[in-house]
């Protein structure tokens, strides 16, 4: 019965009809059990817990509503879709916060995305496969390409997505760090004190910069809640993720610290971040005619080739090929 079975699949699939077989009966039986291995059971202590605080909750409907949340429906699979080490699930998790992803459930919402992704690419590759094995003779280095591509492309699209994400932000915090700085000085020295500074700063160059501005209102937003300047800031630091916002956030702490005067410690560092940035504009302009050489040689050369040598070339043959006549 076996033989019978892998000779109807050979005829109709080809000679990795048997091969292709197995591996889709993988694929359906892998789902079919994902659920029941992903289905967290109810702890009882839980339901105790659950149960004591709904009996707590005030009966004011007002109140209720602000207590209230929506479940989030990925919270069954969290043991699946979030890593077990703390370490790493701290990393990733600051990864997303420095790329703009904030939210409570980010890490559990992009392995999600990328589970999901990885898996219809890769059963799409499976059916671009099954189709070029009907219509062809594919080799199996072709097969695999096929099947395996797009799984790796949907596994691996959402962390270059988060990397350039990451990239883009910070640099656009890089690019307007300073003249944050030149606004913050102008706010102190007026009379205004550092968090006023910051909530006008973030305002002001929301336009510009929306990155930068989203940190100093997150800023802004914790030194009103009444936490720690010094812990705001380091946090506004591991944030950006930028060694020019650890910086300044070192003279702010140090300056608080020592008892020196805030606006002389933004007079000297917005002046340094300044002519950091200049030396960034000409470090790019002093890169510029060396990645210029490949192109300049690639697209000037050969033409100049052509119109020097092309006129010689053509008399040479046509000399040839009148002496052979």
């Amino acid at each position: 019965m076996i033989e019978s079975i892998k000779t109807v699949l050979t005829e109709q699939l080809g000679p990795f009809g048997p091969l292709l077989a197995v591996g889709i009966l993988g694929m359906f039986l892998i789902l079919l059990t994902l659920p029941i291995l992903l289905k967290k059971n109810v702890d009882p202590l839980d339901k105790l817990k659950d149960q004591a605080r709904s009996a707590t909750l005030p009966t004011d409907k007002s109140k209720m509503l602000r207590s209230s949340s929506k479940k989030d429906k990925l919270e069954k699979y969290s043991n699946f879709l979030e890593p077990q080490d703390a370490e790493e699930f701290s990393a990733i998790k600051l990864k997303l916060v420095q790329a703009g992803y904030r939210s409570k459930n980010a890490v559990r919402t992009f392995y999600f995305i990328q589970f999901a992704l990885g898996s219809t690419l890769l059963l799409i590759g499976i059916a671009a496969a099954l189709f070029q094995t009907a219509t062809g003779d594919p080799s199996t280095n072709m097969i695999l390409l096929t099947i395996l591509g797009p799984g790796l492309v949907g596994y691996y699209l959402p962390k270059y997505w988060i990397t350039k994400r990451l990239q883009e932000r910070q640099e656009q915090i890089v690019n307007g760090f300073p003249d944050s700085l030149d606004m913050m000085l102008v706010c102190v020295e007026a009379g205004q004190s550092m968090d006023q500074s910051i909530i006008r700063v973030s305002k002001e160059i929301r336009a510009g910069f929306p990155a930068l501005a989203d940190e100093y209102e997150m800023v802004a937003h914790e030194m009103k809640a009444g936490k720690d300047r010094v812990s705001v800031l380091r946090d506004m630091s591991e944030r950006a993720g930028v060694a020019d916002v650890s910086s300044f956030v070192t003279v702010l702490i140090q300056s608080a610290t020592f008892g020196t005067s805030v606006a002389e410690a933004l007079r000297v560092y917005a002046a340094e971040m300044r002519d950091k940035r200049v030396m960034r504009a000409e470090e790019k302009a002093n890169t510029l005619p060396t990645k210029m050489t490949l192109a300049t040689m690639m697209l000037t050369v050969p033409p100049l080739l052509i119109i020097l040598i092309g006129p010689s070339i053509y008399e040479i043959a046509k000399t040839l090929s009148a002496a052979n006549f």
